[in-house]
């Protein structure tokens, strides 16, 4: 793979590529200023796009400390369908960036053997999996992402060239549109929009 240049921000590394995007999504999360985030490319990630997870070198540290990796597959193969990064419209990336974040502010309040327990949980069980990334779609939609996750839902389910079992597994694990847009609408009723 060739070396990627990437933009520093504070404490942040994100790849060029993708600067903007991320820059959008981490405007949504004050609370994670401080927390050291690295963006990286990597060749393959089985069944995502994207994924969140703490550095294990960090992981023993005070939660406070601990930085994350958050890992980008520079082309993504659904079945027959292989997408690059750069074919993804800019909203749909925004919207997966904002979901891996939610999953860092679920990590960040979690303690080290937490942290070990919801990867083993994670790895062994589909309901567990289903709570978990319902939880990221919750915490971006709740930072006022509602639209970018929307987009990136409509581009995965609208695809014609993704299979029924996948868009299955998407619809299962995660928000729905409509659970998605009674949140945007029960914040701004709580915000007086």
């Amino acid at each position: 793979m060739k070396q990627k240049d990437s933009l520093e921000l504070t404490n942040k590394i994100v790849p060029d590529e993708i600067w903007r995007e991320a820059y959008i999504a981490l405007s949504h999360y004050p609370e994670l200023k401080n927390t050291p985030i690295e963006f990286k490319f990597k060749n393959n990630i089985k069944k995502s796009f994207m994924q969140a997870q703490p550095k294990v070198s960090g992981l023993l540290k005070n939660k406070k400390k601990r930085g994350y990796f958050i890992m980008i597959s520079e082309e993504i193969q659904i079945e027959d369908e292989v997408f690059d990064v750069a074919d993804v419209p800019s909203e749909v990336l925004i919207g997966w960036i904002g979901h891996e974040l939610g999953h860092i502010m679920d990590y960040r309040e979690r303690s080290a053997t937490n942290m070990i327990w919801f990867g083993v949980k994670y790895l062994t069980s589909k309901n567990y999996i289903q709570e978990a990334e319902r939880a990221a779609d919750t915490y971006a939609v709740n930072h006022g992402l509602g639209s970018y996750i929307i987009a990136t839902k409509d581009f995965i389910l609208n695809h014609a060239h993704l299979s029924d079992s996948y868009k299955s597994r998407i619809k299962r694990l995660y928000l729905s549109q409509e659970e998605i847009m009674a949140l945007v609408d029960k914040l701004d009723a709580e915000e007086g929009k």
